[in-house]
């Protein structure tokens, strides 16, 4: 089954970039936080706990009372909702008829009260879900939200629960932010390869947690190759300081790298613009610099061109794997 275009946005709930799960009626059976973790959850046969059968997922026990289960997740970043994934994967006898979802904007975030209360929009209704299976739903809401309800019915388990958005918030011109990090709106769009892991890790929060957790390329024989990424920045900015993380990586870290940015007058919501496209003129920002294994590369004075920018590619020599990047820069308008 191939995944919807939304999907290719960030999600706004991810564990790792910040969402909570803040409460549940009932997680008997495994426990809510589970539902924002990474991957689609795996399944271990013969894992028991004392409650029962070992699950990667939220799961409910029987209800024998009216009504139905609910979960309360808190997004990472306010945004704009544009699909949602309830991944029932691995509930095959377990897993809930139906599901709705709502969603609230509480400022504060702290409120508690509310966000349990009334104050709800729903932005799904009640539709039907099938064991072991992804379900994509795409939603059309142009308002801001910070928490989402997940409502099963009447009960069971759920392995994932995807928040497709774009990511909202406001900085002031000349503010020094993180220009390329996907808590403050940048995403990853496109690369040549990641054969070992995902673009999408080089913009994360924090530092990589193992070598599994950044982008790596596979090995490349062609001579005098070069492996890329290109990322939407967060917003249109210009570059004072770029830092590039080989953490974890020691023996198959890049030979050297560079940075390059464009300003692209009006891209969709995905950024995706031709920026792939021979034509695409890209402006060196960082020349080729060396790179050492296991290390944090600072970039300062080395910068030819701060912009301001829309869009960067970063490029490796002649592969390897990197574990973040982090530029530093101002707010344009």
């Amino acid at each position: 089954m191939s995944e919807p275009i939304f999907t290719k946005l960030t999600d706004l709930a991810a564990e790792r970039l910040g969402g909570k799960v803040l409460f549940s009626t009932d997680d008997f059976f495994a426990e809510k936080e589970n539902i924002i973790k990474p991957g689609r959850g795996v399944f271990i046969p013969d894992k028991y706990t004392d409650r029962g059968k070992w699950m990667d997922g939220w799961e409910s026990r029987r209800k024998r009372t009216p009504g139905h289960d609910w979960c309360i997740v808190q997004l990472a970043v306010p945004g704009k909702i544009k699909g949602l994934d309830i991944d029932t994967n691995h509930f095959l006898g377990n897993h809930p008829p139906f599901a709705s979802v709502e969603a609230a904007h509480d400022k504060n975030l702290l409120d508690f009260e509310n966000l349990t209360g009334s104050g709800w929009t729903e932005i799904l209704p009640k539709s039907p879900l099938h064991p072991g299976s992804q379900h994509f739903f795409e939603i059309n809401s142009l308002k801001t939200w910070t928490h989402t309800k997940l409502n099963i019915y009447p009960d069971g388990g759920i392995a994932r629960f995807r928040v497709y958005g774009e990511v909202i918030r406001e900085f002031e011109k000349g503010e020094m932010i993180d220009l390329a990090a996907a808590i403050n709106g940048g995403k990853a769009l496109h690369c040549n390869d990641m054969f070992f892991s995902k673009m999408d890790n080089l913009i994360m929060p924090g530092r990589g947690v193992n070598m599994g957790d950044g982008w790596e390329t596979k090995r490349n024989r062609t001579l005098n190759n070069r492996d890329w990424v290109i990322l939407k920045l967060a917003k249109v900015g210009k570059i004072k300081k770029i830092l590039v993380d080989t953490c974890h990586f020691k023996g198959n870290f890049p030979d050297r790298c560079s940075l390059e940015g464009c300003f692209a007058e009006s891209p969709n919501l995905l950024g995706f613009q031709n920026l792939t496209d021979l034509n695409t003129n890209w402006t060196e920002i960082l020349p080729q610099q060396k790179l050492q294994a296991h290390c944090e590369h600072f970039y300062e004075k080395e910068i030819k061109n701060n912009g301001p920018f829309t869009h960067v590619r970063f490029s490796i020599f002649p592969d390897g794997g990197v574990s973040r990047l982090r530029l530093f820069g101002t707010v344009s308008e």
